[in-house]
């Protein structure tokens, strides 16, 4: 028996870097996650899976708009194979659920099934699936194991879907609402349980020793990536059912199509902007690709206009291009005639050179002695003939 086990599909999400220029790089980002949903249907043809889990977090909150969820429908409609939704922490199931709505009742697609229950759900016989749906944002216990405490092992092949974070994961292991995994591990040491499809981590992560418990992470990238390591995958988990052990092997395919990159670069003179240059010019697919910079170093102003000249070019290429200014520290200071040869003279020149001593002190009024100095040799031409950009 195949079967497809993906999570955090998170349809809705928006991300605040990919709104500007008037969004159209969030309207791609938004169709790019429908896609990889939609795509599972081809997916499961070819690898013949049988049906398809989803670990929770299937919206990205229960207030979305009524086009969003009509559109997430239709996109699993195109799956064809059953395909089982468990509420997570986003799309909860409580008063307010996208679940329970008029909206997703009326339009639902045959082959949906949401797992709005704790407890077992049988696939056909012999074969169920284990619910621990998620009813608020935060639950008091863990959810996994109160409804896997008292399954038999009585050879029925089960597979558990859970939300939620794992206690040998999570830095605060105290956490009510985590997932023991040392439970999940009796439950499947003694045949009671025989796979554990987790969703939350949108990394794509085994857990412990049996090589039955994973994260799928999201089919697409949501977060960059020294925080998301793996993600862009589903699932493929094969379990033998004529075997009394239920042997698992679970392979990885990767669906997702964008990435969310952080760069960290020296900046110190033209021949390190140069390099940068370089750099994300060899980037490819950058229509999704989102870039998160970190940059550090000591420009003259000259070199500092050359790294904006830059930066600007590729934020009109890439699906996002922005400074990490927490983490980045640029230092820009006039060199020693810097400004000498730009043919001014008279009182111009004293204005210069009273803003060249002022961008070389300290606090906002450098800073705009500094953005000045920048904007005069954009005006003149000055120093800025073989930019990089």
């Amino acid at each position: 028996m195949r079967f497809l086990h993906t999570a955090d599909w998170q349809l809705g999400m928006t991300r605040h870097f990919l709104s500007a220029g008037g969004g159209e790089a969030q309207s791609r980002y938004a169709a790019a996650r429908r896609e990889a949903v939609s795509g599972l249907g081809a997916l499961a043809a070819e690898v013949g899976a049988e049906f398809v889990v989803v670990a929770g977090d299937v919206f990205e909150d229960n207030q979305l708009a009524p086009r969003e969820v009509s559109l997430a429908l239709e996109a699993m409609r195109a799956i064809t194979v059953p395909v089982y939704l468990l509420p997570g922490n986003h799309d909860q199931l409580d008063a307010g659920s996208v679940y329970t709505s008029t909206l997703f009742g009326d339009e639902c697609p045959d082959n949906v099934m949401v797992l709005n229950r704790d407890g077992a759900f049988e696939v056909r016989p012999g074969l169920e699936i284990i619910a621990a749906p998620w009813r608020s944002k935060s639950p008091t216990t863990d959810l996994a194991a109160a409804v896997t405490a008292d399954l038999p092992a009585d050879g029925t092949v089960r597979i558990l879907v859970a939300h939620g974070g794992v206690d040998v994961l999570d830095p605060d292991p105290s956490k009510p609402s985590l997932i023991r995994l040392a439970g999940l591990e009796a439950s499947l040491d003694r045949g009671a349980l025989h796979y554990v499809a987790l969703g939350d981590r949108h990394s794509r992560t085994e857990v412990g020793r049996t090589g039955r418990v994973w994260y799928s992470g999201s089919p697409e990238v949501t977060n960059y990536d020294d925080i998301e390591t793996d993600p862009g995958h589903v699932l493929v988990v094969d379990i033998e059912e004529a075997d009394p052990a239920h042997p698992v092997q679970v392979s990885a395919r990767r669906v997702g199509r964008w990435r969310f990159l952080t760069l960290r670069h020296d900046v110190d003179d033209d021949r390190d902007i140069a390099g940068l240059d370089v750099n994300l010019d060899q980037l490819p697919d950058k229509e999704r690709t989102v870039v998160q910079l970190v940059l550090t170093g000591s420009l003259t102003v000259t070199d500092k206009a050359k790294l904006d000249a830059c930066l600007d070019r590729y934020a009109r290429v890439f699906a996002s291009l922005r400074l990490w200014e927490r983490h980045s520290d640029i230092v820009v200071l006039p060199a020693d005639g810097e400004f000498d040869d730009l043919s001014i003279g008279g009182f111009a020149a004293g204005a210069v050179q009273e803003l060249v001593e002022a961008a070389r002190a300290d606090g906002a009024e450098a800073e705009d002695a500094r953005s000045a100095l920048a904007l005069l040799l954009r005006l003149s031409g000055g120093h800025l003939e073989g930019n990089v950009a």
